[in-house]
């Protein structure tokens, strides 16, 4: 549940997050279906796909279809990636005054090399005064609609930026600042090194901390509030085919039983509900292809076999779904100990791609000469 600010358990800005739980961006992830299939489980705040300043000024068709709010949705959570302070600033307006969004996170963590190598995501907190700049600048349009700030490590272990960018963005402003707790070199290799979100939660006097890395269940939630002190969670991967994690953290911070994990039988519900809200916006056959990205993590650990799964991942029609799934064993139980396992990215380490001699302006405070240009198609 996500309502206007009273005693918090967590507070960003004027809202009230309770439980401390946030849905993690993610690109072709985190849709208006798979939102409401989040929050139908359980109570948090649940963030939209990222959007491109650039495009978002510039009215780009993708970009409005990425923005379409879930019916219902209580509170509209956007995450915005820029580089340019003034088109930033631009977008954060547009955002809030034609959009109605309640709540603007700003991506400074991406380690993807179409984004660093431009100056973006994770390689920009590197330039401090173009990144003070940014969120200064988003900070001053959004008006009484709260700013985040999401953060890697830094660059590599020798390049580390979280402390001094997270001071710059309370310093400016933000609401709560989130830290995925790996630098932009590690990808999703390794374990999240929580000690860093210790290290900022520690640093920071004024705004919330938020952290990300390896929360797969709800024991891991409370593991990591535990181990650093931070404010809340933010869940990426952990989600990924299980939106009904939500309804296990619901659980815990409420001191009640965790719920046991579904049946395959209520999986291939889950599916087809996803698939069918999906089609609202997609239509039926685009939906039904759409659904093969995300069978994979809503199968893990159960013992379906490679062949229904590779089946089940070449759908192409509602019906042929229908009847894959219905060949499925509805009776089927999560063998103990597979609630946790690991879904998505896995990638890494690798040397992070960035825009020629980033390191030695690291003081320039004009945003890179075209790094918007790619943004332009959503």
């Amino acid at each position: 549940m996500v309502t206007l600010l009273g005693p918090p358990t967590l507070a960003i800005g004027p809202l009230r997050v309770e439980p401390p739980v946030v849905l993690a961006p993610m690109a072709g992830v985190t849709t208006p279906a798979f939102r409401t299939l989040c929050r139908e489980q359980g109570a948090g705040l649940y963030v939209s796909e990222m959007v491109t300043a650039r495009a978002l000024v510039e009215d780009n068709v993708r970009t409005r279809r990425m923005l379409a709010p879930a019916p219902g949705e209580p509170v509209r959570s956007v995450q915005l990636y820029g580089v340019d302070p003034s088109v930033v600033a631009r977008a954060v307006r547009v955002l809030v005054e034609d959009w109605g969004v309640d709540h603007v996170d700003l991506n400074f963590g991406c380690p993807a090399p179409k984004v660093t190598r431009k100056g973006g995501g994770a390689a920009l907190p590197v330039h401090r005064v173009l990144f003070g700049r940014i969120v200064r600048a988003a900070v001053g349009a959004a008006g009484p609609v709260p700013v985040t700030v999401k953060l890697r490590m830094g660059v590599h272990d020798g390049l580390r930026t979280d402390l001094t960018a997270g001071l710059t963005a309370e310093e400016e402003g933000v609401a709560a600042v989130t830290l995925h707790a790996r630098t932009a070199e590690q990808l999703y290799s390794g374990r999240a090194r929580w000690e860093a979100i210790a290290e900022l939660k520690r640093a920071l006097r004024h705004v919330p901390v938020l952290g990300n890395g390896d929360v797969w269940s709800a024991a891991d939630a409370r593991a990591m509030q535990a181990a650093t002190g931070c404010d809340g969670v933010v869940v990426g991967r952990g989600a990924l085919g299980r939106p009904w994690l939500f309804a296990e953290l619901a659980a815990s911070y409420a001191g009640r039983p965790l719920p046991s994990p579904p049946t395959l039988g209520a999986v291939a519900g889950t599916i087809r509900r996803h698939a069918a809200l999906l089609a609202e916006t997609l239509g039926p056959l685009t939906a039904a292809r759409d659904i093969r990205r995300h069978v994979g993590w809503y199968l893990t650990g159960y013992p379906v076999g490679p062949s229904a799964r590779r089946k089940l991942a070449l759908v192409e029609t509602p019906e042929e779904l229908d009847r894959r799934l219905e060949a499925l064993d509805p009776a089927l139980v999560l063998p103990a100990g597979s609630e946790a396992l690991p879904r998505g990215h896995s990638s890494g380490p690798r040397p992070v791609d960035l825009p020629e001699r980033w390191l030695e302006h690291a003081e320039d405070p004009w945003p890179p000469a075209g790094a918007d240009a790619f943004a332009s198609g959503g």
